[in-house]
């Protein structure tokens, strides 16, 4: 998907995807996270990130719009450092390290240190299906051997409405992180109820899913 669709959905406040609260799935089955360096692609101002923050963790955001970043630290009260790199801008305050730019671009020595978490709530379904198999790979290159991952995907009929957001399957995911990791499928829940916008979209059924990555030990 073109970035700039992403960067004109922030210019015109059209943030769907942002929640206004923590992710009850996070709450749920975050746990294997704290203490952990988590990876946290294409992650908006997600009041995920201070939740995990919350648990000790340091998040390591990846994410196109300076503006989702900047409003990200001025929700908090925080006055980041801003370092201008060359494929990135780094805005780093407290536990938090932002990189504001293209997430395929990255490599490990962007990060700083090795991220032992991957926190995936809204990026692998924001990608079309032919962006995901070079997402997910670009991911299991970027963690430490032995990272845990929480990922959460939606699941509905794909002809039934068109994305963002998609439908990932639990076979795609297992197609997917397959050859990097054990998934185990930790909750399926109907959505839609809770979720009006999408039945107004024509919707009949809607799935959230959790899935817990364990990647490989080295």
């Amino acid at each position: 998907m073109d970035p700039d669709f992403w960067l004109a959905r922030w210019a015109r406040g059209e943030i769907g995807f942002h929640r206004a609260s923590v992710h009850p799935m996070l709450v749920a089955h975050g746990a294997p996270l704290a203490g952990r360096r988590v990876l946290a692609p294409l992650c908006g101002k997600s009041l995920d990130l201070a939740h995990l923050a919350d648990l000790g963790c340091t998040l390591v955001g990846v994410e196109l719009s300076e503006q989702a970043i900047a409003a990200f630290f001025a929700e908090r009260g925080l006055a980041p450092q801003v370092t201008v790199e060359a494929r990135f801008t780094r805005w780093v305050a407290g536990s938090y390290i932002l990189l504001q730019g293209d997430y395929f671009t990255l490599t490990a020595a962007d990060l700083g240190a090795p991220c032992a978490g991957l926190y995936d709530r809204a990026a692998l379904i924001a990608l079309p299906p032919a962006l995901r198999p070079a997402y997910a790979a670009q991911t299991a290159k970027l963690l430490a051997p032995g990272a845990f991952g929480l990922l959460i995907t939606l699941d509905y009929p794909q002809e039934a409405m068109d994305g963002p957001p998609f439908a990932v399957p639990e076979a795609e995911v297992r197609a997917l992180y397959g050859a990097f990791a054990e998934i185990q499928s930790l909750v399926v829940e109907d959505a839609l109820d809770a979720e009006p916008r999408f039945r107004e979209r024509g919707l009949s059924r809607l799935s959230q899913c959790a899935y817990a990555l364990r990647f490989a030990a080295p």
